[in-house]
């Protein structure tokens, strides 16, 4: 029992909490028989005490007990309200300590006792278990673990915060944890929704930081408590992990720009805008990222589409720009969350990398790289062209080439066999021409896009116009260049016989051609035009063409609506 030697019969004042000493204080013996490895506070005059206890007489008989009773004891120590010998013995006492103080009859209830229950000249034995302890002049106590290195901001009042906590009363007893619930603890800051040492010790916390706080009761529940969970005059100790952190009047804030330096427009309300984008907290935990599903998130901003942070964050925002916007709840999901990913009242972190965007009513955009200085003639409709391309997105992921294949791309302009926005591109451009060709998706693939085109993309196609041949409109094969001969048969029938085989027919437009008058269509040889002329022309298949056979495509052309109208 006195692990440090002999007991000493004298009042004494005792420091060394290693040794143990059990002194006499007064008459009053004292065994310290569990003192704590931390011992932050000793009990002294002028403290309060919670502490429970069992009485007994030297004879091992209770008397009293407050485990009986259901509650700890509080009092003052040195202020007469307990009886002299408790209040010695209570000197120096750390929080969870346990002790055993003996206490003479004259520093107890002397001779004249205590009612039925402690007979004069009583020698009584208190077991002593110190709960609690704290003064009126304590202070919110805080400490802390751990800090973030970037600290941006930190809790001011009016704030609201997110933070999970583990409660303990001060000798460890567990109260509550927001971690059991797996949900923080919000609350505004200085506005009474809490209790006051709360609202004091977490001020100047930075999201991510774990602080220690200590709250004396009166700063905390007080004479009353709170439920069977926290005792009257209770001490109470918070490690505090501060998760969130907004203010009701906060705005978005865009950081961490990126712009490229071709920046030549900036989106508007009613631009469609595809971006790329990782989402967290403010801790950094991640709750969503389009990189995942390897699919850029796509909508209208400025109209509703999106959360209101979120579209604000995105106007005025380059193709190809980086930036770093903090949206606080007001402007996101707000006090109901978002399902089980976003919880209520979360500030959220969006990195963003903006792909592209585009309206509605944009055009195709063109821009001339080279021109050479001799341009005698420039494609237009019908007309085949042969060029080569390199086709990407707006932020340069490569699509398709013609380079990876071994002949020239080509195509007839205006028949349908490529996107509009390229066809309206190649057009007035001479041969060795270069351009850039800008299409937004409703004159390219569209929404649903394309095979290695994702939906709703912007493309952008490196031009070089190789060579060109002039076109004929849909539905021909040989249009004049000059006027058409006043009589066409005389002019086919060279021979003069009345009678036009394929031979002489095939002769007739090989010269035409020759001498500049009229040109096939394009992608044929002349051997095709000449064989699907001549057949068109031999309406009776007897392998000649006469005179009454003979007729122009566009008198064709206008007997056909003359019929159609007929049969309406």
């Amino acid at each position: 029992m006195f692990a440090c030697g002999a007991v000493f019969f004298l009042v004494t004042a005792w420091s060394s909490v290693d040794c143990n000493p059990s002194p006499v204080l007064g008459d009053v013996l004292v065994d310290r028989y569990f003192v704590p490895k931390d011992c932050w506070r000793e009990a002294r005059n002028g403290d309060h005490v919670r502490y429970h206890y069992n009485a007994t007489f030297t004879d091992g008989k209770t008397f009293d007990s407050s485990h009986q009773r259901g509650a700890a004891k509080v009092g003052l120590i040195g202020e007469g309200r307990l009886i002299a010998g408790i209040e010695k013995g209570l000197q120096g006492m750390c929080v969870n300590e346990r002790r055993k103080i003996t206490v003479p009859p004259h520093l107890a209830y002397g001779s004249t006792g205590a009612g039925d229950v402690v007979p004069p000249d009583a020698t009584l034995v208190f077991h002593i278990h110190l709960l609690d302890l704290w003064n009126g002049a304590d202070l919110v106590v805080t400490k802390t673990i751990t800090t973030p290195k970037d600290c941006k901001r930190s809790v001011m009042r009016t704030d609201f915060v997110r933070y999970h906590f583990n409660g303990t009363l001060l000798d460890g007893t567990v109260f509550d944890s927001s971690y059991t619930r797996k949900q923080t603890h919000d609350s505004l800051v200085g506005e009474g929704w809490m209790i006051k040492g709360m609202d004091e010790g977490l001020l100047g916390m930075c999201v991510g930081e774990i602080r220690h706080i200590v709250i004396p009761p009166f700063k905390a529940y007080g004479e009353k408590g709170s439920g069977s969970e926290i005792p009257p005059q209770a001490t109470l100790v918070f490690d505090v992990l501060l998760v969130d952190i907004y203010n009701p009047k906060d705005n978005i804030t865009v950081e961490s720009q990126v712009v490229p330096e071709s920046c030549t427009r900036r989106s508007v309300a009613g631009d469609y805008i595809r971006y790329h984008y990782n989402g967290t907290f403010l801790n950094g935990v991640i709750f969503d990222t389009s990189y995942q599903r390897n699919h850029t998130y796509n909508t209208y901003i400025g109209m509703g589409y999106v959360i209101p942070g979120m579209d604000q964050a995105l106007l005025g925002v380059c193709m190809g720009e980086r930036r770093r916007v903090t949206i606080p709840p007001h402007l996101a999901y707000g006090d109901q969350g978002a399902g089980d990913v976003i919880p209520p009242s979360a500030v959220l972190v969006f990195d963003l990398h903006i792909i592209d965007f585009h309206n509605p009513s944009d055009t195709v955009g063109i821009q001339i790289t080279h021109r050479p200085e001799t341009c005698n003639d420039t494609t237009v409709e019908y007309d085949l062209v042969h060029y080569h391309y390199n086709c990407t997105l707006v932020d340069g992921t490569r699509l398709f080439s013609s380079h990876d294949y071994e002949n020239l791309q080509d195509a007839v302009l205006g028949s349908d066999k490529i996107i509009d926005g390229l066809d309206e591109g190649l057009r007035g451009m001479c041969v060795g021409e270069r351009r850039v060709i800008m299409v937004p998706p409703h004159l390219g693939h569209g929404e649903k896009g394309a095979t290695g085109v994702p939906s709703s993309a912007v493309l952008v196609f490196d031009i070089e116009l190789v060579s060109f041949e002039k076109g004929v409109p849909p539905g021909y094969l040989f249009v004049w260049l000059e006027e058409t001969p006043a009589n066409l048969f005389e002019a086919l029938d060279i021979n003069k016989n009345g009678e036009v085989p394929q031979e002489e027919f095939g002769e007739f437009i090989k010269l035409q051609v020759a001498e500049g008058k009229g040109r096939i269509k394009p992608g044929l040889t002349m051997e095709q035009v000449v064989v699907d002329m001549f057949q068109n022309q031999d309406r009776n298949k007897d392998g000649l063409i006469t005179d009454d056979e003979l007729k122009l495509k566009v008198d064709e052309d206008k007997e056909r609506e003359q019929a159609r109208h007929e049969e309406l």
